[in-house]
């Protein structure tokens, strides 16, 4: 019997669109059936159509005064501190939506470079790349209304070209650091790469702030030229350069954004077959701990005291996840650098900055620390189910879960409260700014802990610490300037009460920030683990990835 070969229809390649068009699609199905993700989408857009809308008018402004300088200075500064923010606020406040899990392709026949190039396409099409689109659309018209037609064109294909190299920036520098996070032999190097990253950002801030004071615009001018030449700030002044006559700049710092771009796109395609396979490189199953083997300091130090009952059960087990588990430990090591260089930036920018100054800063760095519990019951997903089959009560779980994060905080807190009171010269206020730690970190715990309850979303299924659902990386943020807020007002009578004691409060305040935090912290603990008894079944519903 003779075979008959039928017709293969060709299949057509898979190209870019796709990409962008599953993009889309899974964002929309993201959205459907959930109302507080359509919420949080529709503030999302809000926020950044806001954003988009003051960058493009603070950018053209120079361009409208008609100000060569201005200009310049803005397009430099300006668009390197946009550079940086793509870097740095993934990593701290927003995470880095992973709609297209590339660890879904993996088992598809797709070659890397298809891959990397419809990836680095679907995440050009987020909100985020189309608000910073608008607002540096500014430096356009503003190169327009000084230079004509052809500086104007120059600062599109440098507004182009900076758009391209913050999404691969931001792209590479979190797929590689969540890769080295998976790997504990690595996560020292990964921590002081995330810390030398985050302290880019203050030196570029007091160059700001100290030429704008001294106004000497020699050394300014001299500042921002260098900024300008490096992969920060060489795409966003092509218009200035255009405009002051330096037509041979543009090819040069087309060239350096262009090889900076390629480099991060082969770093990101290199990190992103670790993210697919799952594994970091050089580590692996032999990264994952073994019995018998020698304990961590934090596993010696609590090997004692914790009580042998099912309280001391859950604190050691959050003891550990919050290290060993690599959203938990990015959150952890990103609450440690900017709880550091944060403080350090206000005080070194402003001389004068006295007790009050540096209160108001340890608010936001105690209400931070409490930042990491605000989505606690994702971190989980479906593991959860255990403590709900298990009937843990409320209390007990929010008490255990705060007291494995104080494990790492609390001594965080203290170095900072040291570090700030050294650097002002004024050893007597350690006291103090301990104090304001801990009642910012009681009164952001009362505000975490309800939210973590209610406002629970899932994590996507994925090992990037840095990933975030559709709509959870608007949810991230809201928590976070809301727990800041909350801190803010709830320690305003704190703060008062140090501005009408004057010296006396130096030693008070450590002993009644410990009482008035732990006092809030209590209440809403009370609360809201009544409220976890209540809404177990919802809670696990709301963090399960495939709901």
């Amino acid at each position: 019997m003779a075979v008959t070969a039928l017709p293969v229809a060709a299949t057509r390649p898979v190209s870019t669109g796709h990409f962008v068009r599953l993009k889309l699609r899974v964002t929309a199905n993201g959205l459907r059936g959930a109302t507080w993700k359509i919420i949080l989408f529709v503030l999302g857009v809000f926020y950044a159509l806001l954003f988009a809308a003051g960058g493009f008018v603070l950018f053209m402004l120079p361009g409208a005064l008609d100000s060569v300088r201005g200009y310049g200075i803005a397009a430099a500064l300006g668009g390197a501190l946009l550079v940086l923010g793509w870097l740095l606020l993934p990593l701290v406040f927003f995470g880095v939506d992973e709609s297209l899990d590339p660890a879904r392709f993996a088992l598809l026949p797709l070659p890397r470079r298809t891959l990397v190039k419809g990836l680095f396409a679907a995440a050009l099409t987020g909100i985020p790349a189309v608000a910073t689109l608008i607002a540096t659309g500014g430096l356009v018209l503003g190169a327009i209304l000084l230079d004509g037609v052809a500086a104007g064109l120059a600062a599109f294909v440098g507004v182009v070209s900076g758009l391209l190299l913050c999404v691969a920036l931001s792209r590479a520098v979190t797929s590689a650091f969540a890769s080295a996070l998976r790997s504990r032999r690595s996560r020292d190097l990964a921590a002081v790469l995330l810390a030398v990253l985050a302290t880019l950002i203050a030196p570029l801030q007091l160059v700001v702030m100290n030429g704008a004071a001294a106004t000497d615009w020699a050394r300014f001018a001299g500042a921002v030229t260098v900024v300008g030449w490096t992969p920060l700030g060489a795409p966003y002044t092509l218009g200035a350069d255009v405009a002051e006559g330096r037509w041979w700049a543009v090819p040069l710092k087309l060239v350096i954004v262009g090889v900076t771009i390629a480099g991060l796109l082969a770093w990101w395609s290199r990190s992103l077959e670790s993210a697919m396979i799952g594994t970091a490189a050089g580590g692996g199953p032999a990264a994952v701990g073994r019995r018998g083997r020698a304990l961590t300091p934090t596993q010696r130090l609590l090997a004692g005291g914790l009580p042998r009952n099912r309280f001391g059960a859950l604190v050691g087990r959050e003891v550990r996840y919050w290290w060993r588990e690599a959203r938990r430990r990015a959150g952890v090591i990103t609450f440690a650098v900017v709880g550091i260089v944060l403080p350090i930036s206000i005080s070194m920018s402003n001389d004068d900055a006295g007790l009050t100054a540096a209160s108001i800063s340890m608010i936001f760095v105690g209400a931070l620390a409490a930042v990491n519990l605000a989505n606690q019951f994702g971190y989980e997903g479906t593991a959860y189910a255990a403590n709900v089959v298990a009937a843990v009560p409320g209390r007990a779980e929010l008490h255990s879960r705060v007291l494995g994060l104080t494990v790492y905080v609390a001594p965080i807190m203290g170095v900072v409260a040291v570090v700030i009171s050294s650097l002002a010269g004024r050893p007597e206020w350690i006291p103090a700014l301990a104090g304001i730690l801990l009642a910012a970190y009681g009164t952001g715990l009362a505000a975490v802990l309800p939210v973590s309850i209610l406002g629970a979303y899932a994590m996507p299924d994925t090992s990037n610490p840095f990933a975030i659902s559709s709509g959870g990386g608007m949810a991230k943020s809201l928590y976070s300037f809301a727990a800041m807020l909350v801190a803010a007002v709830l320690c305003a009578p704190y703060v008062i009460a140090g501005l009408l004691l004057g010296d006396a409060w130096l030693w008070a305040a450590l002993p009644v920030g410990l009482v008035y935090g732990g006092a809030f912290y209590a209440l809403g603990a009370h609360l809201s683990g009544k409220l976890l008894d209540r809404r177990m079944p919802e809670l696990l519903q709301a963090v399960n990835p495939r709901h």
